[in-house]
């Protein structure tokens, strides 16, 4: 049983006819961005548009997932759709589905519209360094990710993979958008501050490195809404240094 959704109202013809099927999907070609064990993603270019097609061929790490449970294809579609209806900007989603064989998991696909012009904060670190040091635009961009980041939160949900890489900026507009989210989800209770923990370490991992400590803290009060730490937000970092410091642990990088 296949099913495929192709958001119309969102292409053009080309990209249309190009996106009709799940089978047309698979057979596209393109150029290779990224490839794990679960997926491949290719950028295409269709009427003039470029597209970012994700193709799973696993259901998930767990091969229990074929059968049961959400596929992490369908994890990604769905929470970017949560990005869209909480206002969080993010990639354009323009085709979703799966395809299932005797009840099980065979293969799915999402594609997203080209966000043009933008770069990962990550890559703008590494080749704009002093981009970040620049006092408009640092605020401008850490505002944006903390806003996002509260945004999430705030709806009992966390990405789970919260890194540098995963926030798009468009230097033409200044906008940040939140991309690439197959293993977010939500959570309750102590879990979910736990897990908003995580988040919060994973962008800091980065920070640390790139970033003044006094505009780690600034980035903070952004997500917390206040103009100076109070005990609570004493208690928050305290997490935050101590979830990061466990995943280094970890690791054996500490």
């Amino acid at each position: 049983m296949t099913h495929w959704t192709p958001a119309r109202t969102q292409l053009d013809d080309a990209a249309a006819a190009a996106f009709a099927t799940l089978d047309a999907v698979f057979a596209l070609e393109g150029e290779p961005v990224a490839s794990d064990p679960l997926s491949r993603v290719l950028r295409v270019t269709v009427g003039g548009r470029r597209y970012y097609v994700k193709r799973y061929h696993r259901a998930a790490k767990n091969p229990l997932r074929r059968w049961f449970g959400r596929s992490r294809a369908q994890a990604e579609w769905e929470n970017l759709q949560h990005f869209a209806a909480w206002g969080i900007p993010t990639a354009t989603l323009v085709g979703w589905g799966l395809e299932r064989r005797h009840g099980a998991f065979h293969r799915g696909a999402l594609i997203t519209a080209e966000i043009p012009d933008s770069t990962n904060l990550e890559t703008l670190a590494a080749h704009s360094p002093g981009l970040l040091h620049d006092r408009e635009t640092f605020e401008r961009i850490s505002r944006q990710a903390a806003r996002i980041a509260r945004a999430l939160h705030a709806h009992g949900f966390t990405h789970n993979d919260l890194h540098w890489r995963n926030l798009l900026y468009r230097q033409d507009s200044g906008e940040v958008f939140l991309i690439d989210c197959p293993t977010g989800r939500f959570w309750y209770g102590p879990f979910l501050r736990y897990r908003i923990a995580k988040d919060l370490a994973s962008l800091d991992k980065t920070a640390r490195r790139i970033l003044r400590r006094t505009q780690r803290l600034r980035f903070y009060l952004h997500y917390a809404g206040h103009a100076r730490l109070d005990a609570a937000d004493k208690a928050a970092i305290r997490r935050i240094m101590h979830a990061f410091e466990h995943r280094l642990r970890r690791k054996g990088r500490l």
